[in-house]
C-alpha cells in the first residue's frame, strides 16, 4: 500500500504540523515542494508552508508531482469553503460528491489525453466517510456539490445568488486538485469545512473578519479531527470500488 496524503488549506493555514511530522523538501521538475510526513501519512499545505500562494496561483501539478515522488496513492483534500445554504453554517463539515468548475481548462496533457470524465473517487470517498464516523470526528454531511470559484477575492452577493441554486458550498481549489489527481490515477476525495456563509446568504455582506473568525472557530476542531482521521485512514486502502467517478 502507498502513502495517504492530506492536503490542507486555509482552515489549517499558519498551523504547525502535528507532533511527529517531519519536513521533507521534494525536488520536482518545476521546483521544490515542502511536505511533512509521519508514519506513512503525508501533509501538504496547498498555499505553501514558507510563503503564501493565492488560490489562483497554486501550482497543483507541482504539488501532485511531489506527492507521487513520495509514493502517495490516495489523497484527502481539506477545503475551506463558504456555505451556499443557510443551514450550512460555520462549523459544518461536508463531503461533496460532485463539483462545478466550468471555467477550468486544466489538464496535465498538452496533447490528446485530457478528454476524460472527472470526479471524486467513489470508493475512496466511501472509505473516508466511514472512517470519519468510526473515529468520532465531527458530523460529516454526506453529499453535496462543490462550486470552484477563481479567487482569491470573495464573490459578490449577485454572484452568490446565481451560484447558490446549483451548489452547496463554494471554494477555490478542490476541483483543480481532483481533476489533476484523476489524470495521474490517484483517488481523490475532499472534506469541506464551512468557515463562513457565502456573501449575502446570511442576509448581510460578508467581511474578511467574518471569514477569519470562522476559520479560528474551526481550527482546533479540524486539527483534532485530522489527527485522528489521518491515523485511521493510513491503514485504509482504496476499496475495489475505487476508480469509479462520481457523476461519471
Amino acid at each position: 500500500m502507498g502513502k495517504l496524503a492530506l492536503i490542507g488549506g486555509h482552515s489549517i493555514l499558519g498551523s504547525e504540523p502535528a507532533e511527529g511530522f517531519e519536513r521533507r523538501d521534494v525536488e520536482t521538475a518545476d521546483g521544490p515542494v515542502a511536505v511533512h510526513e509521519r508514519n506513512g501519512v503525508l501533509l501538504l499545505q496547498r498555499h505553501g508552508f514558507d510563503e503564501y500562494t493565492t488560490a489562483a496561483r497554486i501550482d497543483h501539478a507541482r504539488n501532485l508531482a511531489a506527492l507521487r515522488e513520495l509514493g502517495c496513492d490516495r489523497i484527502l483534500g481539506i477545503s475551506s469553503v463558504g456555505g451556499l445554504k443557510p443551514d450550512l453554517g460555520v462549523g459544518t463539515f461536508v463531503c461533496p460528491d460532485d463539483f462545478i468548475a466550468l471555467h477550468l481548462g486544466l489538464s496535465l496533457s498538452t496533447a490528446h489525453g485530457g478528454e476524460r470524465v472527472p470526479g471524486f473517487d467513489l470508493g475512496w470517498r466511501a472509505a473516508v466517510i466511514e472512517t470519519w464516523a468510526d473515529v468520532g470526528a465531527p458530523p460529516l454531511r454526506d453529499g453535496g456539490v462543490y462550486w470552484q470559484a477563481i479567487g482569491p477575492r470573495f464573490e459578490t452577493p449577485a454572484e452568490i445568488r446565481f451560484i447558490a441554486p446549483h451548489a452547496d458550498v463554494i471554494g477555490m481549489t478542490a476541483a483543480s486538485e481532483c481533476i489533476l489527481a484523476g489524470e495521474v490515477g490517484i483517488p481523490y476525495a475532499t472534506v469541506c469545512v464551512v468557515d463562513n456563509l457565502a456573501n449575502g446568504v446570511a442576509g448581510s455582506e460578508l467581511s474578511v473578519a467574518d471569514f477569519e473568525a470562522g476559520k479560528e472557530r474551526n481550527r482546533v476542531l479540524l486539527l483534532d479531527a485530522l489527527d485522528r482521521v489521518g491515523a485511521a485512514l493510513e491503514a485504509v486502502g482504496v476499496s475495489a470500488a475505487s476508480g469509479a467517478r462520481a457523476g461519471a
